[in-house]
């Protein structure tokens, strides 16, 4: 499968912000991860579905919608209706997961699904048939800057496996403390996406960081 890169945008310069996604563009990302936060399943706010419909006027790149968000049912169809191509939901959120998940996809958009840290796999064995996308949290949710959690590596080679496993196609997701010194072991251990923000847009040259984190991918593919 294709390995993809998708920068979050939750560190970029909001102040240029169509410089910031040429950038992602002119270096190759794949897709763009927007974090959506309500200051209650996890601590910050971050924007809604404005903010979404500008960055989509703006870009070519498909929208990655994270929603960490309590009763994230509720918040579906503006964060659809603003352009979000993949709308992944928390495991941890969904009161009814199923019915959650029927309704992204009879909406014609990629449903993903995230599990934070602490949240077993096993869990997954009656919907991992009906999603397009499972993102594995290798820090626990909240802030951009954490530090990838080492237990995460077994976690993503089990639900690579799992994928494997499955007659459907899915992608999988890796989020949370990824940078230039671990992705080569990320990607080894069966990521098909990896999101990167602050070793992106925290460094003095982004654009090199991001054609820099594309080579990491190329090459590291080859052996996966």
């Amino acid at each position: 499968m294709f390995k993809k890169l998708a920068p979050s945008i939750l560190d970029a310069d909001f102040s240029c912000l169509e410089r910031e996604l040429k950038t992602m563009e002119d270096g190759g990302a794949d897709l763009i991860h927007l974090d959506i936060m309500d200051g209650h399943f996890v601590p910050k706010i971050s924007f809604g579905p404005d903010i979404v419909r500008s960055i989509k006027s703006k870009t070519s790149l498909p929208l990655s919608i994270h929603l960490m968000v309590e009763n994230p049912e509720r918040q579906l169809e503006p964060f659809i209706e603003a352009g979000g191509d993949i709308i992944t939901v928390h495991y941890e959120t969904c009161k009814h997961l199923d019915r959650v998940i029927q309704t992204i996809t009879e909406r014609g958009v990629k449903c993903g699904l995230a599990l934070n840290p602490a949240t077993p796999l096993n869990l997954l064995e009656y919907v991992i048939n009906k999603i397009d996308l499972l993102l594995i949290m290798t820090v626990n949710p909240g802030y951009g800057g954490q530090r990838f959690i080492p237990e995460m590596f077994s976690k993503i080679t089990k639900a690579k496996e799992m994928i494997n496993a499955s007659p459907k196609l899915i992608e999988l997701e890796v989020d949370g403390g990824v940078n230039l010194d671990n992705l080569p072991l990320v990607i080894k251990a069966g990521a098909d996406i990896v999101v990167v923000g602050q070793t992106i847009f925290k460094s003095s040259n982004p654009l090199e960081t991001i054609i820099k984190i594309k080579n990491i991918i190329q090459e590291n593919s080859k052996i996966n």
